[in-house]
């Protein structure tokens, strides 16, 4: 009776940690600017992804933490995107960079703290890959 007691009291600890850890990861991607990019699928359904932004040499940014992330794969099938970003829209061109990955990496710790700590723990960086969005111009 006593080890059933200390089992369920060690499974409620855990699932509490689970909890914090979830909300924490949600609390932390959310910090900051975050911008909302739209990608389509072969079949032409949209998606949209929150994502954190940085800005380096003229062009933003975006980071995909997995090479298996739904957005990015979207995005490699398919580079013209959407972004809102402060409220307003604008259409890009996604350009894959993975050389810059270093660079953008500390952009991001830069801009986004503590948060991208967390989530780097979580999920590492040492596999990220660079968006760059390029600008597209509407004909007209």
């Amino acid at each position: 009776m006593v080890w059933r007691k200390v089992a369920l009291k060690i499974a409620g600890a855990f699932g509490a940690l689970i909890v914090v850890i979830f909300l924490l990861q949600i609390v932390a991607s959310e910090l900051g600017e975050v911008v909302i990019l739209t990608t389509d699928d072969a079949t032409g359904e949209l998606a949209e992804t929150r994502l954190w932004v940085v800005d380096l040499e003229g062009s933003a940014w975006l980071r995909s933490g997995s090479s298996q992330s739904g957005w990015f794969l979207r995005i490699k099938a398919n580079p013209l995107i959407r972004v809102e970003r402060g409220g307003q829209p604008y259409r890009y061109r996604g350009v894959l960079v993975p050389e810059r990955r270093a660079e953008i990496n500390a952009l991001m710790r830069e801009k986004y703290g503590w948060g991208d700590a967390y989530i780097s723990l979580l999920f590492g960086r040492d596999e990220a890959v660079p968006v760059r969005l390029d600008p597209v111009i509407a004909p007209g």
